[in-house]
């Protein structure tokens, strides 16, 4: 199949290599893990899927694995389009229903994102222990943990990012990981086009409207500012992921730790 063999050697760089890079560093797939991979649909989840397939089929981590559908109210054709998408992809899905859409309606539009992303993950965390899971496997990559932490320092007023592994606070032995943490956007874009696939971008009806979302339009907004810095520098995205792995506590004004608040003037004064 040209799809799994695009990731091996057509994208063996930018995308196999990075997938295998990240698995390995931050320790995201270990012996005897059982993984519950979320599908949404999108390319992002199912490029996942495919190269945690190809790593069970050929690594030598001898790990068990679920890929799994959460219906929160999909469209009849949505949810057809994902069923035969994993068909094609050779991708046996395991799908689970709930009624997200239906309580996100009784919400005003810019507290039901917000909302559904809540209710998504508890799901997924309840299905995870039900069939026995201790990890789940997300499909955020690069370029969302670039804009997740501007977004936070341009608006949330700190300097925080996205994990590439963490432990859950309320399900007691499951971690979520994300193994395209290292993979870029346009490289899932290219090996999406270059063998004819189309996913669907968002199955949300909601985002019919998402111009008038804050969260999403933000994103947006950053994604937009990143892509012009760009053209200034081409490493920015690079430097600003070095930067989160390199911070020095030395000269910062102050940082937070298990909730609690430490300053510089702590050190300075001693």
């Amino acid at each position: 199949m040209e799809a799994e063999r695009s990731i091996i050697k057509t994208y063996r760089k930018e995308i196999w290599s990075k997938f295998i890079k990240a698995i390995k560093d931050y320790r995201l797939i270990e012996e005897n893990d059982n993984i519950m991979v979320c599908i949404s649909g999108g390319k992002d989840s199912f490029l996942m899927a495919k190269c945690i397939q190809e790593l069970k089929r050929h690594g030598k981590i001898n790990f068990n694995v679920h890929y799994v559908v959460m219906d929160p109210g999909y469209s009849k054709e949505n949810r057809n389009y994902i069923i035969e998408m994993g068909k094609k992809l050779n991708i046996n899905l395991e799908m689970f229903n709930s009624d997200i859409f239906n309580i996100v309606k009784t919400v005003p539009l810019k507290k039901g994102c917000y909302l559904c992303a809540r209710m998504r993950r508890g799901h997924l965390y309840n299905y995870a222990k039900e069939i026995g899971c201790n990890k789940i496997a997300l499909g955020h990559h690069f370029d969302d943990v670039i804009e997740t932490t501007l977004l936070s320092m341009f608006y949330g007023s700190e300097v925080k990012t996205m994990l590439p592994k963490l432990c859950s606070d309320n399900f007691e032995g499951l971690q979520l990981i994300r193994p395209l943490y290292l993979v870029k956007e346009q490289d899932i874009i290219n090996w999406m086009n270059h063998n004819q696939l189309t996913f669907i971008n968002c199955a949300c009806e909601f985002t019919r409207t998402c111009d008038s979302n804050d969260s999403i339009s933000k994103r947006k907004e950053i994604k937009r500012l990143i892509k012009n810095l760009k053209k200034i520098n081409p490493n920015i995205d690079h430097n600003i992921f070095k930067s989160l792995d390199n911070i020095n506590l030395n000269c910062v004004l102050g940082y937070k730790k298990d909730n609690t608040k430490y300053s510089f003037l702590d050190e300075f004064n001693n």
